[in-house]
């Protein structure tokens, strides 16, 4: 059997500690494949937390310097541009729930932490959808993704609508009305993920995020539904921070259980917490382990997802793959369209992508 390169992102996140210990060699492989998977300053910080960053060699060092001040720097842009949105929002009195990463940092929690943004994600009700995005026009958003059927499969069949880019800023917002879209499988009710959701701060009660089970749950769907998983690896190393914080309060556990059955979210979640384990050492309770197996796929089909999940829940980067990580990642592709559209649609959008694809290279 084909075996893989050493994965040093995910070692270096069992056992920071033995970073120490690094040669330059293997400092640099492991630099390459935390920026190839936007985990470079995460890792810094793990290693700060520990006291460790002094160990570093020199050359190592600058590069996880450089991405604290970029973490740093982005963390701020986001906290200037959620000042613009709420602005922008104000007058529509409609609730904003953050996702992701913008609700982890202004939750303040340890999954923020150095973490790399693209985008800001919001959760809104469907039925406020054409005021919100009218309240973002007015104020400099306009919607990515011109072409007629980009507009018409965003706005019929996905979870969202376009992208949100700002004429000045530049900076990115995605408006979501659910977490899956209407034509998937799986469909956790949307009201019961805003009506659980909470204030950030009492002042401020309009903007919210998820509950905690419903923010593990969300990760968890977001990661295993994706069809690309570049970022997969960073989005473990946030479910498995989310479960490390919330799993040390009491109640979580079953909370957490009963919140997946009762959304619908039983597999994701199986996935969360069998991947997080093997590839993080995630530490889940015997509780947590019985209550997951409900998601448990048939053996054949579990031996598949490993296999492929064990390859894209790796660094972006060649050092960390094997001749299967590309036939991987294309098979989670298809998957995850394939888990989000019936197939007679599937079949229709996949048939244009290529033909768009086609186009575009031949020009």
């Amino acid at each position: 059997m084909t075996r893989f390169r050493t994965d040093q992102v995910s070692l270096a996140f069992r056992d920071p500690a033995a970073l120490a210990t690094l040669s330059l060699p293997q400092w640099e492989g492991l630099i390459r494949q935390a920026r190839g998977a936007n985990l470079l300053s995460r890792l810094a910080v793990t290693l700060d937390d520990l006291g460790l960053l002094h160990l570093v060699p020199a050359g190592p060092a600058a590069h996880l310097a450089a991405s604290l001040v970029l973490a740093q720097a982005q963390e701020e842009a986001v906290r200037r541009e959620m000042i613009h949105i709420r602005k922008a929002l104000g007058d529509t009195g409609v609730d904003i729930v953050l996702l992701k990463g913008a609700a982890y940092l202004f939750a303040a929690l340890p999954a923020a932490r150095g973490r790399m943004f693209v985008d800001i994600d919001i959760l809104v009700p469907k039925a406020a959808l054409a005021e919100v995005e009218g309240a973002l026009m007015l104020h400099g958003w306009a919607a990515t993704h011109d072409n007629a059927y980009d507009q018409r499969y965003y706005r019929r069949w996905m979870h969202e609508l376009p992208p949100f880019k700002h004429v000045g800023r530049m900076t990115l917002v995605d408006v979501h009305h659910a977490i899956l879209p209407p034509t998937a499988r799986l469909k956790p009710e949307s009201t019961k993920l805003l009506a659980s959701s909470r204030p950030i701060a009492p002042a401020d009660p309009r903007l919210r995020v998820l509950a905690p089970a419903d923010m593990v749950l969300h990760s968890a769907t977001h990661l295993f539904f994706n069809e690309e998983l570049g970022n997969g690896l960073r989005d473990l190393v946030d479910l498995d921070s989310l479960l490390r914080h919330y799993g040390e309060k009491a109640g979580f556990w079953q909370e957490l259980a009963d919140r997946a059955a009762e959304l619908n979210l039983v597999r994701p979640l199986y996935y969360a917490v069998r991947y997080a384990m093997q590839i993080l050492d995630t530490p889940v309770p015997a509780q947590m382990l019985r209550a997951a197996e409900i998601g448990r796929p048939p053996i054949l089909l579990r031996r598949l997802m490993d296999a492929l999940f064990l390859r894209a829940l790796r660094p972006d980067h060649a050092c960390a793959a094997d001749v299967f990580t590309p036939l991987a990642r294309r098979s989670l592709y298809v998957r995850a369209h394939w888990l989000r559209m019936p197939p007679l649609l599937l079949a229709y959008h996949l048939t244009v992508k290529a033909f768009r694809r086609e186009e575009q290279e031949a020009f």
